[in-house]
């Protein structure tokens, strides 16, 4: 480093793999592992009639979540007005509330969980 305002990159080498690189990621990623729930607003449940049954098919036809396969969970943010019968994966304590209170049902689907693979408990 001849030059005076020359700097060099602290992990550089020498054009050599870098020591970080020879080495296995190590630790815990829950990211494969994590379930993921699309959120739906209880305001945007006004947009069905009332006393309709609204499941995970009716809000993926109305566009507030991505597909049918999708975990749904309903967040208790604005207001309803109506007697709704909803059915969801999740519900927040607000939300089960407010859709009680006009009337309405909440009820839970089951979360499927999937098997680790190799995991499996052995029955004697």
């Amino acid at each position: 480093m001849s030059r005076s305002g020359a700097k060099r990159f602290s992990l550089y080498e020498g054009g050599a793999i870098p020591q970080f690189r020879h080495f296995p990621k190590r630790g815990f990623n829950n990211k494969n592992f994590a379930t993921r729930f699309e959120v739906v607003n209880i305001c945007e449940l006004e947009r069905f009639d009332d006393g309709a049954q609204v499941g995970v098919e009716q809000l993926s036809a109305a566009g507030l979540i991505a597909g049918k396969s999708s975990k749904v969970k309903i967040l208790g943010d604005g207001e309803l007005t109506k007697k709704l019968q909803v059915v969801a994966h999740k519900f927040s304590k607000s939300a089960e509330q407010k859709i009680t209170d006009c009337g309405g049902t909440a009820t839970k689907l089951s979360i499927e969980v999937k098997p680790i693979k190799g995991k499996q408990k052995q029955h004697a």
